[in-house]
């Protein structure tokens, strides 16, 4: 089989990185990294207002960071930060025959939930499982329309074009999909960018999803250990006879092993420490340490979606 080439873009508070991939989605091999640091200004995620405060600078950023790259591709798959879009599981009893169907459906049943239109939502869906009573779950993935259209026109001037977009919760959660695929009841828990995400899932089927944004890095064990608990506690009362038979956790390399004993002690499981190095090749001359090939984590994520 031909090697594809899948160039991966992730936006943060710190800054824009990127990735470059070979292989397969089941095979990767990061070919090239850069990243390039957001000064104070140009930035603030946030659902409904814009988020690029300074275009000029942001795109400067953009442009240096591609041509580090040296890659002459246009298209990128792009993953955004978490504080950009909301994730929830919905159980339905409505069907739908075709996407346009569920997403009119969707937004429908969203219209009172969301701070903004829902007319003017960006979504994305998948359907999860049947329950016994015959209702579907389903993940839902939204931001608002204009926030995302920003995106898109601030890399477009940058001459790039984003082809697929995501959250850095979910970009971070493929990087390990090979490593899970066998697993059937487990916590998925990761500290990235002052943003606690939160994954439960039951018979290989994910039954919680959250991200919590955690404020500064020293937002303290206590209060990472009460949001991984009471998240546990309502997915047990949703979900009652479920077990979490072991929790996954994804960290800066300095912080992982003190997140993984909070998780462990909050959910009273084994914990298994994840690395990004672990989860790819790495091709000889590209960064493999592993405080300097965290920070792309998300953009290999990206990547890995356009294999």
């Amino acid at each position: 089989m031909f090697s594809r080439k899948s160039l991966g873009v992730s936006v943060s508070s710190a800054g824009v990185a990127f990735a470059l991939l070979g292989g397969s989605a089941n095979s990767p091999r990061l070919e090239g990294v850069s990243s390039r640091t957001l000064s104070p200004g140009i930035l603030n995620p946030s659902l409904r207002e814009p988020n690029i405060l300074n275009p000029r600078d942001f795109v400067k950023e953009l442009k240096e960071g591609r041509a580090a790259m040296q890659c002459r591709g246009r298209y990128v798959s792009l993953s955004l930060p978490d504080a950009v879009g909301r994730v929830m599981m919905l159980d339905m009893e409505e069907r739908f025959g075709n996407r346009s169907e569920a997403l009119d459906i969707l937004r429908w049943k969203l219209k009172k939930r969301l701070p903004f239109d829902a007319a003017d939502a960006h979504l994305d869906y998948q359907v999860v499982a049947t329950r016994d009573n015959g209702d579907i779950s389903v993940l839902v993935a939204l931001a608002f329309r204009p926030v995302i259209s920003q995106y898109e026109e601030i890399f477009a001037e940058a001459d790039l074009v984003p082809i697929r977009i995501d959250l850095n919760l979910f970009s971070l959660a493929r990087v390990f999909e090979q490593r899970l695929e066998s697993r059937e009841d487990y916590a998925f828990l990761s500290s990235y960018d002052s943003t606690l995400g939160i994954i439960f899932v039951s018979s290989g089927k994910p039954e919680l999803v959250r991200s919590r944004d955690m404020g500064a890095v020293e937002s303290g064990r206590e209060r990472i250990h009460h949001e991984i608990r009471c998240s546990f506690l309502s997915f047990r009362a949703h979900h009652p006879g479920r077990e979490i038979r072991e929790v996954f956790c994804v960290a800066p390399p300095d912080s992982l092993e003190s997140f993984a004993e909070i998780a462990g002690d909050a959910l009273g499981c084994q914990t298994v420490l994840l690395e990004t190095k672990s989860a790819l090749a790495v091709q000889e001359g590209v960064t493999s340490d592993p405080e300097t090939l965290f920070p792309y984590t998300t953009a290999i994520g990206a990547a890995i979606r356009g294999l």
